[in-house]
């Protein structure tokens, strides 16, 4: 292909797909980064990076923050996650949408934290706590902490219009991310946000993304009370 026909994440994917299976690329060899890849097909680097990305999410790269990408030496089919809009998820059951920002400030963000987000000590983070709700009645909420390095215009979009999860979804392109799942009983804080008792049982994700520099944002999403998760393999 000439480098103007690729207009498409599809079409970048189809042709690093190709040099794979020629060999061009062998298992275990490092790829051209995305910036390089970009320059070559003549197209955005968001357009190499969606194309890369589902690619890895196939197993058939392995993509490492600040190591680069290269061939995965054993391909092997992955379970994937994707990363779902609450508001799409309601509106999907036929419920109406809205979301309430609770807590917006730039503030130095705990230990814990600082060690999820890889930022020096003392370094102020985008901190936004939400709360989503589905006809009314408390849905989720979620405690997010964003680097306003790796997402600019952070600090100036409009969160209340749009929430954090459906404006970094739209607009950050990411290169890797994290989830685990757990369980938590209702304590106070909890119980009055979400409308319920405390001590039942509520259902905890927590989610990561980065790029090549830096990770974009860490959130904990804290799921009401008979909340089931569905997903595809």
């Amino acid at each position: 292909m000439s480098g103007g026909e690729f207009n498409s994440w599809q079409t970048v994917q189809a042709e690093v797909l190709r040099r794979i299976n020629a060999r061009e690329w062998k298992p275990g060899d490092f790829i051209p980064n995305e910036a390089e890849l970009s320059v070559e097909f003549g197209c955005a680097r968001a357009t190499v990076n969606r194309a890369l990305r589902n690619l890895a999410e196939s197993g058939l790269l392995d993509r490492r923050r600040k190591a680069g990408t290269r061939v995965a030496l054993h391909p092997v089919r992955k379970a994937t996650l994707d990363i779902p809009v609450i508001r799409y998820e309601i509106e999907g059951k036929g419920q109406t949408y809205r979301h309430i920002v609770l807590l917006r400030q730039r503030e130095v963000p705990p230990s814990g934290i600082r060690a999820r987000m890889q930022t020096e000590p003392g370094v102020k983070l985008v901190h936004l706590v939400t709360l989503h709700l589905a006809d009314g009645k408390p849905y989720v909420f979620g405690d997010r902490w964003i680097n306003p390095e790796a997402v600019p215009g952070i600090e100036s979009a409009d969160l209340t219009a749009k929430s954090a999860n459906e404006w970094l979804v739209v607009n950050v392109p990411f290169e890797g991310g994290d989830f685990s799942f757990s369980a938590m009983t209702a304590g106070p804080r909890e119980a009055e946000i979400l409308a319920c008792k405390e001590g039942e049982g509520l259902f905890v994700i927590d989610r990561s993304t980065w790029n090549q520099t830096h990770v974009i944002t860490s959130v904990r999403l804290t799921f009401a009370p008979g909340y089931r998760m569905h997903t595809e393999i």
